[in-house]
């Protein structure tokens, strides 16, 4: 059995911030993408970095190089890099989970 430590609590609370705070970059910048936005025009608005936009393709090398399928990873990746729009893409991502 693992004894909790510090870290993990730290990675979750990162986690839920990003995910439910109002005041999150990488929030307000995924709710811009799933508007319509583009990359470039949500970070020209934002004027700030959300860093999920880099580490969306970090995320997508190291799979790539693993070989690991991380389905939602990559289809974030599509939507931020390869210009798949948010709605179809995640319309894509529903079917093959199911």
């Amino acid at each position: 059995r693992k004894t909790p430590n510090y870290a993990a609590s730290v990675y979750l609370g990162d986690l839920l911030v990003t995910c439910y705070s109002p005041h999150s970059r990488n929030r307000r910048f995924g709710n811009m993408i799933g508007r319509g936005y583009s990359v470039k025009a949500a970070q020209l608005e934002m004027s700030m970095v959300a860093e999920g936009y880099q580490a969306s393709r970090c995320i997508h090398l190291i799979n790539d190089a693993e070989k690991a399928p991380i389905p939602i990873a990559e289809m974030v990746y599509k939507i931020l890099w390869e210009g798949v729009h948010a709605e179809e893409g995640f319309k894509i991502l529903e079917q093959q989970m199911v």
